[in-house]
C-alpha cells in the first residue's frame, strides 16, 4: 500500500485499518514478547541466544511501527476499529486459554499476564494516537507554510 497507493475507496479504506492495525498490533506485541522473555528469565527461567534475537527483533518492531506512522494514511476510526480487534482478541486469548506462548517459569501467573497484555494493549493504543496526532499536526504545518 505504500507502494502502489489504492485509488478504489473501498481500498483505502482497507488500507486504512490494516495501517491502524500495524501500528497497534506492532507495537503491543513488539513489547509483549521482550518483557515477557525479560519476566520468565527474571523468574528464574533460562536465557538462551534466541531469547536475544527475538528481544531485538521484537523491540525493533515496535519502534519501527512507530516511525512509519508518519507514511500511513489511516484515520481515526481505523484506529478505532483496530482497538476494538485487538482487545476483543485478548478477550478471547485469556477467556479461552488460547493466549501465545509463555516461558514455563510464567505458567502460574497467567492472571497477571493478561492484566499485563490488556495494560499493553491501551498503552499501544494510545502509543499509535499520539504518533498520530504528531503526524497530523506536523502535516498541517507543512499546508500552513504552502
Amino acid at each position: 500500500f505504500l507502494l502502489y497507493p489504492p485509488h478504489f475507496k473501498s481500498l483505502k479504506v482497507i488500507r486504512q485499518i490494516m495501517e491502524a492495525l500495524a501500528v497497534v498490533t506492532s507495537v503491543k506485541y513488539g513489547i509483549w514478547a521482550s518483557a515477557i522473555i525479560l519476566w520468565g528469565v527474571a523468574q528464574g527461567g533460562p536465557m538462551v541466544w534466541q531469547d536475544w534475537m527475538l528481544i531485538a527483533s521484537h523491540t525493533a518492531m515496535a519502534v519501527e511501527a512507530l516511525l512509519f506512522v508518519r507514511f500511513f494514511s489511516c484515520k481515526w476510526i481505523a484506529l478505532c476499529l483496530a482497538a476494538l480487534w485487538t482487545l476483543l482478541n485478548d478477550t478471547m486469548d485469556y477467556t479461552y486459554g488460547i493466549y501465545p506462548y509463555l516461558p514455563r517459569t510464567l505458567t502460574d501467573d497467567v492472571t497477571q499476564v493478561r492484566t499485563f497484555t490488556y495494560m499493553l494493549t491501551l498503552v499501544s493504543i494510545v502509543a499509535a494516537w499520539l504518533a498520530m496526532l504528531a503526524r497530523n499536526r506536523k502535516v498541517s504545518s507543512y499546508r500552513e507554510l504552502a
